[in-house]
Parts: C-alpha cells; structure tokens; sequence
C-alpha cells in the first residue's frame, strides 16, 4: 500500500468522494421528497348564515277578557196592576217600543175618565167667569159697578184659570199612568224569558221587574292592561281609546273563543280607564266587538289579543341566533372575509320566533343562524345558505 499519492490521484480521489457525497445526499433527498406528507390544513366550520331582514313588526299583547252587551235594559211595571197578557216569545228579537206587556187597565181609564170630566167643568166655569169679568168691567167704566165686584169677576176668573190648569195636569197624569199600562220594549235586541207569571201582582209596591232585554248585535270586551303597558304605548305616542288618523293602523282586538277558534271580526278599543287600580296595578280598557251572528255572549270569557304597536322597517333576527349571557345578548356577524365576530345588539320586542333589534345591526347583513357554539370572535367560517331540511350541527 501506498502512502503517497500524486497530485492527478489526489484530485481524481477528491472529485470521486464529492461525486459520491452528491450522490447520497441526491438519494436521501428523493427519499425525504418521496416520503414527506404534507400536514393537514385545519377543516373550517361549516354554518348557516342569513341576512338580517327588514320589515314591519307588529306587536301584540294578549290578556284575559269578558264579554259584556252593549245595552242591557230592565224591563219593570211602572204602575201597580196585575198583569194581563204577554204579547212576546220568550229569548226572540224584538223591536223598539214593541209592546211586551199589559197590565190592568180598568182603575187607570175611570181615573183618566175623572179627571177628563174634572177639565171640562172647570173649562165651563172658566168660561162662565170669562163672560162675568167682561160685563163688569163696562159697568165699572160707567161707574155702575163697584171696585169690588170688578175684584171679585178678576179673581173668580183666574181661580177658574188655575183650575183649569190642575185639571190638565191631572189628565196628564191620569193618561201618562194609563199608557204605563202597556209596557214596550226599550231598545231593539233579545228578550230573556218573564220574570213574572200573567195574573201576579206588579208594580212599585210588588215585583216589578218583568223581563230584559239585550242589544248585542254589537257587544263589548272588558280587559284589563298593566301600567308598563300604558307606558309602552305612551312612548310610541299610542293613545288607546283615541282614535288617531296620522296613523296607519289603530288599536284592534282580536278574541279567541273557548274552543280555541279566532273570532272573524275584529274590534276596536274605544275606551280605557283615565286612572290605575292601585289594588291591582291595572287599567280597564273596553272593546267594541260586532256580533252579527250572536257567536258571543254576555257574560263569556275570551282570550284577547290587542295590536299595541306597529314598529315600522324595524330590524329582525330568529331568536335561535341569539346568544343571551350575563354580559348582554349577542349574535355572530359574517364579514366579507368569511371571518365572524361578535356584535353586542340591544333586543327589543319577540314576535314569533324573530326578535327585533334596537340598535347594534343594519340590515341585510349576514348572520349566524346556527353552528355558531363552535364559534369563536375571529375565527374564518365556511358559510352556507339555509335549506328547508338543513342538518347543519352547531
């Protein structure tokens, strides 16, 4: 073996030993090449987005309430008699000043009778001292008659006058009393059945009420609201009991009967009590209600369903995208970028299952509807739109 080499050999052996090292290290590389796996990219989170719609809201309150009719009239015996027919079906409509009832007529016609005859004698004896007075006064003139039979004429006449005058205001009373006798309806509407059987004995010094009658063509609806309720629609400018023409909708009512089903027609609040129950904290309010079919009746309970506002181009989210903590309520907003954050919004009245927002959101911009408890402020999303059978996970 040798121990020296020449120049060439040593040159030949150094490009021989780079050669190999190129070699190798070209080998290794291909290899680390051939077997390197690129890391996995972090999968986005797939949610349902949708843009915050703007629409008009109404807002409803929904309380306990009675109906009522609108007129509901005692039919009494004005004068005393024992009653003699009646002149009407039991629970039928009536007219205005149908006649219901009569009762005996005998005492008041000779009563009306007397003081008829009372008139016309006191008519002839007025008469009689009409014609005395005018032949005492030219005597008088021709001094062939004494101041004092001139009195005398004067007076008689105006006794006579005043007589007169009691005598027809007897009559009056006398025929009024009579025609009590017939007793009429008061109002047009539905009659209950008699309170008193034909042949009793009616009146002020008996029984006198006879029956009653209801209008409830037309009814009205009591309920009862809170003092927030009166404070919520005074801040909305919302008179109730006042009709106001500025606005597009006014208070209307609507009732849901005992089997559940709406009431076609809808009412109308027109009144509400100026002042609180300080026992309860409430204040009356009053509907009216048409009941052309008779479907309500006086004395049923409802459930009412009052229009309290009208919040026009108001702001709304689903209530499902809402998240309500400790710090406030607040929802995920989608940027351009596909990268959400969390917005603090300021939540008004719930309509269904929207919400409106107050303040701390425009319109159409794009919300998380759901997946968003996978969600943190920042965070990049893969954003869907929602379909009708979406089975999205949050």
């Amino acid at each position: 073996m040798r121990l020296f080499y020449t120049k060439k050999e040593l040159a030949l052996k150094k490009k021989r030993t780079a050669f190999a090292v190129i070699c190798i290290g070209l080998v290794i590389g291909v290899y680390l090449i051939a077997t390197h796996r690129s890391e996995p990219q972090p999968e986005l989170p797939t949610v349902v987005i949708a843009p915050a719609s703007q629409k008009d809201v109404e807002v409803y309150g929904e309380y306990v309430g009675r109906v009522r009719a609108q007129q509901f009239v005692e039919v009494r015996a004005r004068v005393e008699g024992y009653l003699e027919k009646m002149l009407f079906a039991e629970g039928t409509y009536v007219n205005k000043n149908q006649v219901l009832f009569v009762i005996n007529q005998d005492q008041y016609k000779a009563k009306a009778d007397k003081a008829r005859a009372q008139l016309k004698k006191d008519e002839a004896q007025a008469l009689k001292a009409k014609r005395d007075l005018e032949r005492i006064r030219p005597l008088y003139k021709q001094n062939a008659a004494s101041q004092l039979d001139l009195d005398n004429a004067i007076a008689a006449y105006e006794t006579t006058v005043a007589s007169v005058g009691m005598s027809k205001s007897d009559l009056d009373q006398a025929e009024l009393e009579l025609g009590r006798t017939v007793v009429r309806s008061p109002i047009a509407g539905h009659i209950s059945e008699r309170h008193v059987d034909l042949g009793t004995l009616v009146g002020p010094g008996a029984k006198s009420l006879l029956a009653t009658v209801v209008k409830s063509d037309t009814v009205l609806v009591d309920f009862s609201m809170t003092a927030l309720d009166y404070l919520k629609s005074k801040e909305r400018n919302v008179l109730l009991g006042q009709k106001d023409d500025t606005r597009s909708w006014q208070p209307n009512v609507t009732i849901t009967l005992a089997d559940n089903t709406v009431y076609p027609h809808k009412g109308l609040v027109d009144f509400a009590e100026p002042q609180v129950d300080p026992r309860t904290g409430t204040f009356s309010v009053r509907a009216e209600m048409p009941n052309p079919n008779r479907v309500l009746l006086p004395g049923q309970f409802t459930k009412v369903k009052l229009l309290l506002d009208v919040r026009e181009h108001s702001i709304v989210v689903p209530m499902k995208s809402v998240i309500i903590e400790k710090g406030g309520a607040y929802i995920y907003v989608m940027r351009r970028d596909n990268i959400v954050e969390r917005r603090f919004i300021e939540l008004g009245p719930e309509v269904g299952n929207q919400v409106v927002v107050e303040r701390g959101l425009a319109a159409k911009e794009y919300i998380v509807t759901e997946g968003y408890h996978k969600l943190t402020p920042g965070m990049k999303v893969s954003p869907v739109k929602p379909t009708a059978n979406s089975t999205t996970k949050k």
